[in-house]
């Protein structure tokens, strides 16, 4: 059998179909249900013309329909696309037309912009909707309910064989500029962003040795607060899936709400993106913690966006046991290590065979080297950027006959082979020929006691080229602290070439849906402050 995505759903599914899989705000399945549900949505889009290789966009919230109709996509070789629910007219429409996607299937909250929409995105000529409103009748699209047309089809399989090489496709989240859609082959997808369904061990090579070991690994109900329209949330998803967990969702992130159904379902862990979505709940902990039973939760870890030092210190002075694991990696490489931070501050992931730093030649640095360059893997790496040749020539070279994926992380190489991340080099700020990544200027400011977030972008100086400036949020009950302040604080953790000389505080930081940086909206808001 092969490492396809809906192969290895369906033989676990065989192999412990009574299990719960999923529950997401009250709905629960088990895994032969979670099958069936997929089978029948699979077999409506067959139904319509959906075929191999054709693309469906998925406009949802986190909900049973959601994982479903992803599933439902992969059993027909079709490529399920992941839609931001809060992009706008404009972007949706680059969106499903970048993407080329031929359907939809969207919840019913988010219709009245679809219907603006697809007139400019005549790709897509069938609608699903999921809810219980009647639908609306878009002009030149068919459209039916999500119940209706699952109902309407058997529960069985006999699909088509399908193959390692069918495509699993990320759309990025263009917070430096318009998404890209990364294909990944799903062989690739497995190893590379799945860890080969084992992330505490080796991977698992084969379906058969995955399949010998999932009804061994004893039941754990994982709790996942990101959107699954977010990379990160959907390698929890199949990694669960691939350890026979069952994953807990929820439509809508709330720290109150997340905290009880840790409670409530027995979690063992609890996935975020982040600080965004983890200082709330430290913060909830902190105030009201005899409210909350996480007796079971072992293990709360980030994939997306980094913890912040002063986010782990607080986790762990409520929660001693904790454990907290910060995953690096990205749409375009998939999970490429655990990040610690060292005593000294710096953060850093243990050498691997297959990730290295390389200069802009795309050598490789020697361990122990002081030269500074982009963090790349090499081995199980996406094909390549959906419908874009020059940017895949970019971001996924081929050297010496080997495709590589460089990141825009920049690093340098320890002599023992760990790697020191220093920051996103697109991100990285010039000031008076001094480089300043904004990663580490955000862990200072985050450890004022009076800082709830915070964003670092270089905005443009008369003197110096650039300034380092930064946004703030301030928690409750805590005055704003003025420039001279937090330029005092900052200082004593970084060097005052990297303290920011513009700080600006704002109400709330702008992030995406699953928490990732708007570095976009935080330079034009400093920029304004300033002109």
């Amino acid at each position: 059998m092969s490492l396809n995505l809906a192969d290895l759903y369906e033989g676990i599914s065989d192999l412990i179909p009574d299990r719960t899989a999923l529950v997401c705000d009250g709905r629960r399945r088990t895994y032969v249900e979670l099958d069936e549900g997929s089978n029948r949505i699979a077999r409506h889009l067959a139904s319509v013309g959906v075929g191999p290789g054709d693309h469906v966009a998925l406009h949802m919230r986190n909900s049973v329909e959601f994982v479903e109709s992803l599933l439902g996509c992969l059993k027909i070789r079709a490529v399920p696309i992941n839609v931001n629910y809060r992009y706008v007219d404009a972007e949706l429409t680059y969106l499903y037309n970048d993407s080329q996607s031929v359907a939809l299937i969207v919840d019913e909250e988010f219709v009245s912009v679809v219907e603006t929409v697809l007139p400019a995105a005549p790709g897509i000529k069938h609608v699903v909707v999921v809810g219980e409103s009647a639908v609306r009748d878009i002009e030149g699209v068919d459209v039916v309910r999500f119940a209706d047309a699952a109902a309407e089809q058997p529960a069985t399989r006999d699909f088509a064989p399908r193959s390692n090489d069918d495509l699993f496709v990320i759309y990025t989240g263009g917070t430096t500029g318009m998404p890209k859609g990364v294909m990944w082959r799903h062989e690739d997808f497995y190893f590379a962003a799945l860890t080969g369904g084992n992330p505490f061990g080796p991977p698992h090579t084969t379906a058969q040795a995955l399949f010998a070991a999932v009804p061994n690994v004893p039941a754990m109900n994982m709790l996942s607060t990101a959107p699954l329209m977010h990379g990160a949330a959907s390698y929890s998803l199949f990694t669960g899936f691939f350890m026979g967990a069952n994953a807990i969702l929820m439509a809508r992130f709330d720290a109150k709400t997340t905290l009880q159904l840790a409670g409530s379902e027995k979690a063992v862990s609890i996935t975020v993106v982040g600080d965004a979505m983890a200082r709330p709940l430290a913060d909830e902990l902190a105030a009201n913690a005899a409210d909350y039973d996480l007796s079971t939760v072992g293990m709360v870890s980030s994939g997306g966006a980094l913890f912040s030092l002063s986010l782990r210190e607080q986790l762990k002075s409520i929660l001693p046991n904790l454990v907290i694991r910060d995953g690096f990696g990205s749409s375009e490489s998939g999970v490429d290590g655990n990040l610690e931070i060292g005593e000294d501050g710096l953060m850093r992931i243990a050498a691997r065979d297959e990730t290295r730093v390389v200069d802009e030649r795309m050598r490789p640095l020697e361990p122990g080297s002081p030269e500074t360059g982009y963090i790349a893997r090499s081995g199980h790496v996406p094909v390549g950027y959906f419908n874009d040749p020059v940017k895949t020539a970019a971001t996924f070279p081929v050297i010496d006959g080997v495709r590589m994926s460089v990141l825009g992380d920049v690093g340098r190489v320890e002599a023992d082979g760990s790697i020191v991340l220093l920051g996103r080099g697109s991100q990285c700020i010039n000031t008076g020929g001094e480089k300043v990544y904004p990663e580490e200027v955000e862990q200072a400011l985050k450890s004022h006691p009076a800082v709830l977030d915070a964003l670092v972008a270089g905005i443009p100086d008369a003197k110096f080229g650039e300034r380092v400036a930064a946004v703030i949020t301030t928690r409750e009950g805590f005055d704003v602290p003025d420039a001279a302040e937090i330029g005092e604080h900052c200082a004593s953790q970084v060097a005052r070439y990297k303290v920011p000389r513009t700080v600006m505080n704002v109400p709330s930081i702008r992030r995406s849906p699953s928490g990732k940086a708007d570095y976009r909206w935080a330079k034009a808001t400093l920029a304004e402050q300033v002109s």
